[in-house]
């Protein structure tokens, strides 16, 4: 006989059962089967190991048609406007391909272009050379931003998981790549607000010895490093697997008290990196 489940019960039982011929059957029109979207990682299985990762990232590095510059281009807006979303959706990527690290190399490819921009951009405003010019961009792309950014990266990495994990946590980790993903995020705000936007105000304002100068610049300054820090801070606290986050937010104090006293001895730091700049592409 098909038994039918009373109303209260049907909340809570998975599916109807037909007991007719001396078997069980489960009823395919009480099933409301799995949802569309995958699984959670943590019920996933045959992950991709880290090689396989990189290995499929690099892939779709020399197929531009598979990268999806639309989302991005989405991604580098509200790192402007709203940091948050931006780290929700790589809860969403966990949930459906098993790592919180991007898998698209297209904010990579963007990020270069915007490199590529305003450092021609800053180059403009401090009168380089074109030979100047290319090794300036060289030093930002490889040195600033790859290779400073990976030692940040590692040391975060690093932090992460010997310092934030909960205890209770096991199998977990955090991935490197997506503690260079965090880097990425929060270098590209800094870098515009320092390449681009300081540029405009260069030579008008912030070039000159006025103590006004000091103080736009190091403005500028303050807002760009305490943006790295706030949208690095979000990509940690973001992860349930960790805790005590709240500590990434600790250097904002040394951050405050660097930006009063440049202000309080007229330092202008952007009168310093000029001059740094200049020395470097300067140098044979």
């Amino acid at each position: 006989m098909y038994k039918q489940p009373s109303q209260g019960s049907r909340a809570t039982s998975p599916a109807y059962v037909d007991t007719s011929g001396g078997s069980s059957y489960v009823h395919p029109a009480s099933f409301r089967g799995p949802s569309p979207l995958p699984s959670p990682a943590n019920l996933r299985t045959g992950c991709l190991s880290a090689a396989a990762k990189r290995y499929k990232f690099i892939r779709k590095l020399c197929h531009f048609q598979q990268m999806d510059f639309e989302y991005a281009l989405w991604q580098m807006i509200y790192l402007f406007i709203s940091p948050q979303k931006v780290y929700r959706n790589f809860h969403y990527r966990k949930s459906s391909k098993a790592q919180f690290a991007r898998d698209d190399p297209a904010f990579l490819v963007l990020l270069a272009m915007w490199l590529c921009f305003s450092s021609m951009v800053l180059a403009f405003f401090l009168d380089l050379s074109i030979f100047s010019f290319f090794k300036f961009l060289t030093y930002t792309i490889f040195i600033d931003c790859l290779l400073v950014g990976a030692g940040i990266a590692t040391a975060m990495w690093l932090v992460a998981n010997k310092l934030l994990m909960k205890p209770n946590v096991r199998g977990e980790d955090v991935e490197w790549g997506y503690a260079f993903d965090v880097h990425l995020n929060a270098y590209f705000p800094a870098l515009i607000i320092l390449h681009v936007v300081q540029s405009m105000f260069y030579h008008v304002l912030i070039s000159q010895d006025w103590y006004s100068a000091t103080f736009v610049g190091n403005t500028l300054w303050l807002i760009a490093v305490g943006y790295y820090i706030y949208i690095n801070f979000l990509g940690y606290s973001s992860l349930p697997i960790l805790h005590k986050t709240r500590g990434l937010l600790y250097p904002f104090s040394v951050l405050f008290v660097i930006y009063i006293v440049s202000l309080a001895c007229n330092w202008n730091v952007t009168h310093t990196l000029i001059n740094f700049y200049h020395a470097r592409v300067h140098v044979i």
